[in-house]
């Protein structure tokens, strides 16, 4: 099924088109702001009516009486100084009910796009040699959800998870770990743990910081493994697989859709980077300054007012950030085919993609069908409205706060119903705890900061996953209840054959099922995961005063199947914006 925005701009638009001699304008259909004013508006026959020189009020009541919507509304009518008010009838609503109770195991009727989009997404990005810290989550679990939805509506989604694994820091950590096997001086030695290797970088940092003779050895190993050294190459190789185990276990608890096979770090550029700069060199837009090869996109000036160089490899003839952002754009366009390409960072890198991407266009790379988006992000704060740091000062490991979401989660379980078999527990525990610190992140406008608070995503009340994930378990079990009443659900829910929604709560929680499709395009559309969020949670809340006031179970047993409906779909949507595109588990007893 179409969306019913999409139907009603084309019906609409192509009346204005009529009125105004053929010019295409678009009719801007938009949910009403007031039910009292209808289901939906037409914004855009003001917009008609300026071009036009005509009088706005006069020429959406020429377009309503010319406009047949009568297989859709019940009511269409201009109103104020030009709007087109429409509400939808209730055969219209039961039919899209029905299309979707037909296919909700699947899609729940709604199509993909008619144009996919083949789309790189670059997200998550964490460090090697170090633990993922509370800084990461973000771009991890928000990456991880523009995915979801793009690869629901249809377009073709590569990941990418472009990690920092190739540099000077290397070469003072290989040289680090050699000198330590030394001293051990055992053929049993093994790799460390990650988090001894965090501690050797910080060591190895201070001691290339005070030691000269450290110092020239690290640059000589980064040389050493630039040129293939063996050896040291096997240690970078260890330092990387202790890394990627480490997140990797991190991306599975948190339920993201990133393997190994997504993994393409700065290493898999380095052959590139020296032709990157000739490249730019070649085509005369870099130039020196300070001994650095720099490229001055255009329109980007320092405070002084001056051109802002993009360094693209330093003067010691090294390279950076920025060679190696190019060097993967180059490669996403040439190579992965991208038609879109979506970095997810928080906002202080808007100035670095800002001019990456302007570089890119410069060099011929990036043409009018490549689109390049820089979707941002704001931080997590703590209680004290800074960013959230432990009391020591260091950030919040991500191991350890997600450790303590499952272990708050686990006491709620323990208080709310202690009977539960032990592996039930853990497993409700691990949905519960995961979901709430991943929903929490989600009904928050991405740009904004946000503060962390284990006690209000925890709550089963409001718009956390708890109150969720509690209201999908109890619509769970209305079913379940009137099976063992005798009712037979799936016969009753294959052979409707009148909805008539008669009780004002059941046509406001239809009108709002129906709607699912305009979340999930909205969402995808401007990358925000609190708009599925607030769809979901209002959802939920319509079930509630629709089931308040609508018995289901002990209804009539001509009204019972209608009603037998909405809950399946309310149940399946719940399920399906949880589990399929925020990544967040369903559990079927809280």
């Amino acid at each position: 099924m179409k969306p019913i925005t999409a139907i009603l701009e084309e019906r609409i638009s192509e009346e204005i088109k009529n009125a105004a001699n053929g010019e295409d304008l678009p009719a801007v259909v938009r949910p009403a702001g007031n039910p009292k004013f209808g289901d939906y508006q037409a914004n855009g026959v003001m917009g008609a009516a300026k071009k036009l020189k005509t009088n706005p009020r006069q020429l959406a009541e020429k377009i309503v009486t010319n406009l047949d919507l009568s297989d859709i509304c019940s009511k269409t009518e201009a109103a104020g100084p030009g709007f087109i008010n429409l509400t939808l009838s209730q055969n219209f609503i039961a039919d899209r009910l029905r299309n979707m109770l037909e296919d909700c195991d699947n899609r729940l009727g709604i199509d993909e796009k008619e144009k996919p989009v083949r789309t790189v997404v670059d997200f998550s990005g964490p460090n090697i040699a170090k633990q993922m810290h509370v800084g990461h989550l973000r771009s991890t679990i928000i990456g991880d959800c523009i995915c979801r939805v793009l690869e629901f509506e249809g377009d073709k989604v590569i990941r990418q998870n472009h990690i920092g694994d190739w540099g000077t820091q290397f070469g003072m950590l290989v040289i680090f770990l050699w000198q330590k096997i030394e001293e051990l001086d055992s053929p049993e030695w093994t790799a460390p743990p990650l988090e001894d290797l965090e501690s050797f970088y910080k060591q190895a940092s201070q001691k290339y910081k005070n030691d000269p003779d450290f110092a020239a050895k690290a640059r000589d190993a980064v040389v050493g493994l630039h040129n293939g050294n063996k050896g040291l190459l096997e240690l970078w190789k260890m330092i990387v697989a202790a890394s990627e185990k480490h997140y990797q276990k991190l991306y599975d608890q948190l339920n993201i859709n990133l393997k190994p096979e997504n993994i393409r770090g700065e290493s898999a550029y380095k052959g590139d980077l020296p032709e990157i700069v000739k490249e730019f060199e070649d085509k005369g837009l870099a130039s020196e300054s300070d001994g650095a090869v720099c490229v001055f996109p255009e329109g980007f000036k320092n405070k002084d007012g001056e051109p802002l160089p993009l360094i693209i490899q330093k003067s010691d003839g090294g390279f950076l950030y920025a060679t190696t952002d190019l060097a993967a754009l180059k490669y996403r366009i040439n190579e992965l085919k991208a038609e879109k390409i979506i970095y997810v960072t928080d906002a202080r890198q808007s100035l670095h993609f800002e001019m990456v991407f302007e570089a890119a266009r410069m060099a011929g790379w990036v043409t009018d069908d490549v689109q390049l988006e820089h979707i941002t992000f704001g931080s997590v704060l703590g209680e004290d409205g800074k960013p959230l740091k432990t009391r020591s000062g260091e950030n919040v490991k991500l191991k350890d706060l997600l450790d303590e979401a499952v272990k708050r989660a686990r006491n709620i379980v323990e208080q709310k119903n202690r009977d539960l078999p032990e592996d039930k527990k853990k497993q409700i525990a691990e949905a519960v705890g995961i979901g709430a610190v991943k929903y929490a992140d989600y009904s928050n406008n991405r740009t904004s900061d946000y503060i962390f608070s284990f006690d209000k995503m925890m709550a089963m009340d409001g718009n956390t996953a708890p109150y969720m994930q509690y209201a999908y378990a109890r619509i769970k079990s209305i079913e379940k209840k009137a099976k063992q009443q005798g009712v037979e659900v799936e016969k009753e829910l294959a052979n409707i054959d009148k909805v008539d929604l008669s009780e004002p709560a059941e046509l406001e929680l239809a009108k709002h099922i129906i709607r699912y499709d305009q979340a999930i395009e909205s969402a995808g559309g401007d990358y925000r995961p609190n708009y599925l969020t607030e769809y979901l949670y209002e959802l939920a809340q319509r079930f509630s005063s629709y089931y308040n006031h609508c018995p289901v179970i002990k209804a009539d047993e001509n009204k019972r199947p209608e009603r037998l409906m909405l809950c399946r779909l309310t149940e399946k949507i719940i399920r399906h914006g949880l589990t399929k595109l925020l990544g967040i588990n369903v559990v079927e007893q809280m």
